[in-house]
């Protein structure tokens, strides 16, 4: 069995997704749907290791930068552009219809794994918060900035 795929194997194939999309000349609405889904998968990989190393979550990123996003996306760029922007493959949709669906997809799982990455630290910012209050704090109006008198 090969190695898990490290940040770097990561960043990797999210530059040749990037590659993918000035090679392929992609429409631009179809570029700028790849590019955001490829920044939020940069600003989650710093946190896999708090989503576990071996967590569903952590996998969907991994396996979206190496193989699903790629993958639409390549299939998409194969075709000849007018016959996939016009011509129905899935009853009435387009292979662009298709391809923006699974993007958009794609594009919502990412930043909900997004925001389950930064929710652990925010949790913890809001229980140390709360011990300060219960530690220091005198009101629950809010805090009090003075320094009151000496």
């Amino acid at each position: 069995m090969p190695p898990a795929p490290t940040e770097q194997d990561i960043r990797a194939a999210l530059n040749d997704v990037n590659a993918m999309l000035t090679n392929g000349n992609a429409p631009t609405f179809v570029s700028a749907r790849v590019q955001r889904i490829m920044r939020t998968i940069n600003a989650t990989l710093p946190r896999l290791s708090q989503l576990g190393l071996g967590s569903e979550e952590s996998y969907s990123v991994v396996a979206t930068a190496t193989d699903y996003l790629p993958e639409a996306l390549q299939s998409y760029l194969r075709l000849p552009r007018d016959w996939a922007d016009t011509r129905p493959i899935d009853g009435p949709k387009t292979a662009l219809m298709v391809l923006i669906e699974a993007l958009e997809l794609l594009g919502v799982t990412m930043d909900q794994i997004l925001d389950a990455a930064n929710r652990s630290d925010a949790q913890a910012l809001i229980a140390h918060s709360r011990f300060l209050d219960a530690k220091f704090g005198h009101s629950s109006d809010g805090p009090d900035l003075t320094l009151g008198t000496p």
